[in-house]
């Protein structure tokens, strides 16, 4: 059979197409014999991995599970196909999945592989009341973060390192009982020997060199990528150039924040006394 060479970059499903054929051929497994371990026509399959029919969820789930890929073949679905999510962030999202390292500074809310479900629906209803999101696209977040955060979970895990600009604690989303519980919850993940939480406090002031929330992944090949968003859509930093600026700004604030027991200290402070 003529093999189809297709662009990832050329659409979803595109890219999905290549990820699979790539999973599967690393596995030394044919489209027939994998189909028979997913229970699925290697028709079928080619028919995915060319890109002319889209994949369904059991797919992507029964493929994620035999190729070990870590859940990236089910968040890719989720980018072909659903239209709740930030332009750009599918992209990051499907790079995550494979980091083996996530550094992040977040400067307004608690990021989301550390939210609990009432802090996540909270901001996901607060966007349906705005009009800015339908109720189904708020669902459709939720469901998407519960597959991000299985990320921590999986073994190895990746060493997840975020520095919070303080006013994360203190902002009230979800009202007070749902702020506590998610307080609560950033003590018992900073307890995880793969997570480090830190507080950028108030006092940094103008010395804290970022002012908006940035990501940088490192892969498995040593190669990091950055990531950001603008209020549109969702950014992937690959040049060289920029990537090392946003590293030795990250080192900086690392140095600058509040060490972990001091940060915990701070949290739990807020959260005996959030109003």
């Amino acid at each position: 059979m003529r093999r189809t060479n297709l662009d990832p970059s050329s659409s979803p499903a595109a890219a999905f197409g290549v990820q699979l054929r790539r999973s599967r051929e690393a596995r030394g497994l044919s489209q027939v014999s994998f189909g028979k371990l997913i229970q699925f026509s290697d028709s079928f399959l080619s028919c995915v991995e060319r890109a002319t029919r889209n994949p369904t969820l059991v797919l992507a789930q029964r493929a994620d599970k035999e190729l070990q890929t870590g859940g990236t073949l089910e968040l890719m679905w989720w980018n072909l196909s659903h239209s709740a999510l930030l332009e750009g962030f599918p992209e990051y999202a499907a790079q995550e999945q494979k980091a083996a390292e996530i550094r992040l500074f977040e400067s307004n809310i608690i990021p989301g592989l550390l939210q609990t479900p009432a802090y996540a629906v909270a901001l996901a209803t607060a966007g349906v009341q705005r009009g800015s999101i339908t109720q189904t696209q708020a669902s459709e977040r939720a469901e998407y973060l519960l597959t991000r955060q299985r990320l921590l979970d999986r073994e190895p895990a990746p060493l997840y390192h975020v520095v919070l600009d303080e006013s994360c604690l203190l902002r009230p989303i979800g009202g007070r009982s749902a702020m506590v519980k998610q307080l609560q919850h950033l003590e018992s993940m900073a307890s995880r020997p793969n997570v480090i939480i830190q507080v950028a406090p108030f006092a940094l002031a103008e010395n804290a060199p970022f002012r908006v929330s940035m990501t940088l992944l490192t892969l498995a090949d040593r190669s990091v990528l950055g990531y950001s968003e603008s209020l549109e859509r969702g950014f992937v930093a690959r040049t060289t150039e920029t990537v090392r600026v946003w590293e030795r700004a990250y080192h900086q604030l690392v140095v600058e924040a509040l060490s972990q027991a001091a940060s915990l200290a701070l949290i739990r402070k807020a959260r005996e006394e959030h109003p």
